[in-house]
C-alpha cells in the first residue's frame, strides 16, 4: 500500500515521505480499516515535529482522525492507532473505540466530525458550562476547530463572536454562523468585543490559539466568565496572571479531550450520538474546504500548520468514498 511516513522529525512538508509500505497488521483488540478519508489536524504537524504529547517510534504514519471501512463494509469514524496513522490506504484502530459514521455526512465530513466537534462539545458543555443566551467568543473561528465551536455554540443558543485573520476567513466565519466577526488584522479585538456586548465582555472564550489571543481574552472576558484553553496553535503558551483572574472573577478552564477516551469512554459515545443527531438535523456540518488526493497530504498538513487554510482539509486516498 501507499503510506506517508516520518523517518526524521521536522516540518511536515520535509519530514513526510510517500512510500510503499506493508499493510499494517492489527494487534489484539484492533481492526484493519480501509481509509476512505483522513482529516488533517494541527496535531499531525506536531507529530511530525516531535512536539505532540504522544511520541510514536520512528518511522510512523501521521493522521489522527479518519473515516474508514471495516472488512464487513461498515463505515466508521476512528482514531488510528499510531504508528499506523491515517495518511495511508489502510490503518488500524482499536475495535472498542470505533464509532458509526453518520449517514448525513460524506466520508470527508464524517472524518472531520470527531476530534474537533468532540473537543468543542466537551469544552463548551462539560468544562465551560455554556448557557443559552450567553455570549461565546471563538478565536480562529474560520479554522476546523473554531468553526466547529461556532456551530456548536449556535446550537446551544449562544450569541457567537468570531475572531479571524483576514477578509477571506471573515467570510468563512460568517458562513459558519457567527453573529459578529472581528478581523484581528485590522480591528481592536478587545474594543470590538466590549462594543458587541455592551461593555460586559464574553461569557465564554474558546481559545485554540494561545499567545496574543489569550492576552486579549483576559481583557474582554465577562464577570464570572470562563476562558476555555484548548490549544496553542500560535506556538506561544501563555502564562496566565492568576491575580488578574482573582480580581476580575473569571475562570481559566483547560480541556484535553483525549483524556475522556481514557477516563470516560461512555461519555465520548454519548457525545457522538448527540453530534450524529445534530448532523442529521443539519444543525452542524463540518466545513470541508478541500479534498486532496493522498499524494497531497504532506502539503496539506504543512498548510494547516501554517494557518493557511479555512475549515477542514481532508485527504481522500482513493475512489469509493461517498
Amino acid at each position: 500500500m501507499q503510506a506517508w511516513r516520518v523517518h526524521r522529525n521536522g516540518e511536515p512538508r520535509e519530514a513526510m515521505r510517500l512510500e510503499e509500505a506493508a499493510r499494517p497488521a492489527p494487534g489484539e483488540g484492533q481492526v484493519l480499516l480501509r481509509v476512505r478519508a483522513a482529516n488533517v489536524n494541527f496535531p499531525d504537524a506536531l507529530l511530525c515535529r516531535g512536539q505532540y504529547q504522544l511520541t510514536p517510534p520512528l518511522p510512523f504514519t501521521p493522521g489522527v482522525e479518519i473515516c474508514g471501512e471495516t472488512e464487513d463494509g461498515r463505515r466508521v469514524i476512528a482514531n488510528p492507532a499510531l504508528p499506523h496513522g491515517g495518511f495511508a490506504e489502510w490503518a488500524v484502530a482499536d475495535a472498542a473505540a470505533l464509532l458509526p459514521a453518520p449517514d448525513a455526512l460524506d466520508d470527508a465530513e464524517a472524518a472531520a466530525l470527531h476530534v474537533g466537534y468532540q473537543t468543542g462539545w466537551f469544552g463548551l458543555h462539560r468544562r465551560a458550562r455554556l448557557q443559552p443566551g450567553e455570549t461565546l467568543l471563538v478565536h480562529a473561528a474560520a479554522g476546523g476547530v473554531g468553526s466547529a465551536a461556532v456551530q456548536l455554540g449556535k446550537a446551544a443558543g449562544a450569541t457567537v463572536i468570531g475572531v479571524v485573520g483576514g477578509a477571506e476567513k471573515a467570510a468563512v466565519a460568517r458562513e459558519s454562523g457567527c453573529d459578529a466577526v472581528i478581523d484581528r488584522r485590522v480591528d481592536d479585538v478587545v474594543a470590538r468585543v466590549k462594543e458587541a456586548t455592551g461593555g460586559r465582555g464574553a461569557d465564554v472564550v474558546y481559545d485554540p490559539v494561545g499567545g496574543a489571543a489569550y492576552a486579549q481574552s483576559a481583557k474582554c472576558v465577562a464577570f464570572e466568565g470562563r476562558i476555555l484553553v484548548v490549544g496553542f496553535a500560535s506556538g506561544a503558551i501563555p502564562t496566565p496572571a492568576l491575580n488578574h483572574a482573582l480580581v476580575k472573577n473569571y475562570s481559566i478552564v483547560g480541556l484535553h479531550w483525549g483524556l475522556y477516551n481514557q477516563h470516560d469512554p461512555a461519555a465520548v459515545r454519548a457525545c457522538h450520538e448527540e453530534l450524529t443527531g445534530l448532523a442529521a438535523r443539519g444543525v452542524v456540518k463540518p466545513l470541508v474546504s478541500e479534498r486532496v488526493p493522498l499524494p497531497g497530504a504532506a502539503d496539506a498538513v504543512q498548510r494547516v500548520a501554517d494557518g493557511a487554510t479555512t475549515g477542514r482539509v481532508a485527504v481522500v486516498p482513493g475512489e469509493g468514498g461517498r
